[in-house]
């Protein structure tokens, strides 16, 4: 691995072991968080080790931290703290708190209270998304709360991967395949 990778790598594992400890977790916090294997969580919080950062394990961190990759790859560490602590035009917790006040059915209000875990990485607009699909004859009436948080987190997760994608060499391949498919759509 050349002296620039190695150099960008362990600038990167400085940001999450940073991210990490401000948010308060242990090692063993982070790992079952980010869902990570324990041994790969110490080597990146310890910045031990010259191997380069896998494109699914930065991909892990950033969603556990919950940031995008290119954010967390990209932005200094003072950027970012303010994210995680919630200090953003609208926070997870913001994003949380005006869905938690609109949802008018019960079954997402119940959601909400048994999944708040999961809640609280929803951000404004998948926030926005859900109250659009609330009403007696929505579509979360018919196919249930978990049925459209699931898609949600699906796009999310697909959304991660292609940014990920897109910070790394296969960027040109990205596009065209993204080509391919848009057009396959119109």
């Amino acid at each position: 691995m050349n002296s620039d990778a190695m150099k960008a790598d362990a600038l990167l594992a400085g940001k999450v072991a940073r991210l990490v400890q401000e948010r308060g977790w242990n090692q063993e916090d982070f790992a079952r968080i980010a869902n990570l294997n324990r041994h790969t969580v110490r080597q990146i919080l310890q910045q031990r080790g010259n191997r380069r950062l896998r494109n699914a394990t930065v991909m892990a961190c950033a969603r556990a931290l919950g940031l995008s990759v290119s954010d967390l790859r990209t932005l200094p560490v003072e950027r970012l703290l303010p994210r995680i602590h919630g200090t953003t035009t609208e926070s997870g917790g913001d994003a949380l708190k005006r869905l938690a006040e609109l949802a008018k059915q019960p079954e997402l209000a119940a959601w909400l209270e048994e999944h708040g875990d999961r809640a609280r990485r929803f951000t404004s607009a998948e926030v926005d998304e859900l109250l659009g699909l609330q009403g007696a004859d929505g579509p979360l009436a018919k196919l249930g709360v978990d049925h459209f948080v699931k898609l949600i987190e699906r796009k999310r997760q697909l959304r991660d991967r292609v940014e990920a994608i897109a910070d790394s060499e296969y960027l040109e391949f990205l596009e065209q395949f993204v080509e391919l498919l848009h057009e396959k759509l119109m």
